[in-house]
């Protein structure tokens, strides 16, 4: 027991300089970032959606096992926002079902397939509408934080939707040199609100959303 306690010691000290060595280096690269999650650095005006970084993730479960997930990506929109009146801020995107990825090609190719014999289709259907969600309200939940309600159309429905957004980072994009802010939020929808039945309940109705956007000015 005492040689066991002694390498552990002696583990515990060699191991010391370097963890001393690695946190500060950590907190100096974040520091370093060129967004940082600072209210005071957001500037009132319209921004545009960074389409190349803004992404909505959807997962749903599949058959009780376990859940499976896909991605939407290739986002345009706008974000109106003015920090001194948050509730005046308006969010309008739009999101190209028809790119829609996942895993599996089969999956896939099943999302964007025609319906049997002429019927509808068991999701989206060969080359859907974008979706489109435009706020109607946001209300501040803390000093980084908001809830967004907003209208979602989807399958050619329009559902209420509430994501519960988080402000994530502001600052200068170091390339193009625009202001850019940074923001992630979650949601749930039902997907048979939007006319998708297919195979439920063995793969869930609820689909939860995953949304990191990034907007530039």
């Amino acid at each position: 027991m005492m040689k066991r306690t002694k390498i552990a010691l002696a583990t515990a000290l060699v191991a010391l300089p370097a963890i001393l060595v690695v946190a500060p280096l950590a907190a100096q690269n974040e520091a370093q970032l060129p967004g940082q999650k600072d209210a005071s650095r957001v500037a009132a005006g319209t921004y545009k959606a960074d389409a190349g970084h803004t992404l909505v993730g959807w997962r749903a479960n599949h058959f009780g096992f376990n859940d499976y997930f896909g991605i939407f990506g290739d986002i345009t929109g706008t974000l109106e926002i003015d920090p001194a009146k948050l509730s005046a801020a308006k969010v309008d995107v739009s999101i190209p079902v028809a790119r829609v990825v996942t895993a599996s090609a089969g999956l896939n190719g099943h999302l964007l397939r025609a319906g049997k014999d002429g019927g509808k289709p068991d999701f989206f259907g060969p080359d859907p509408a974008p979706a489109r969600f435009v706020s109607t309200s946001v209300v501040a939940t803390s000093t980084t934080a908001a809830k967004i309600t907003g209208d979602l159309t989807l399958n050619g429905v329009t559902k209420p939707v509430v994501l519960e957004a988080e402000f994530t980072g502001a600052g200068k994009h170091p390339y193009n040199g625009k202001a850019t802010l940074g923001f992630e939020a979650t949601a749930a929808i039902k997907r048979s609100d939007f006319g998708m039945t297919y195979a439920i309940p063995i793969v869930s109705d609820q689909v939860e959303l995953t949304i990191s956007a990034a907007f530039e000015k």
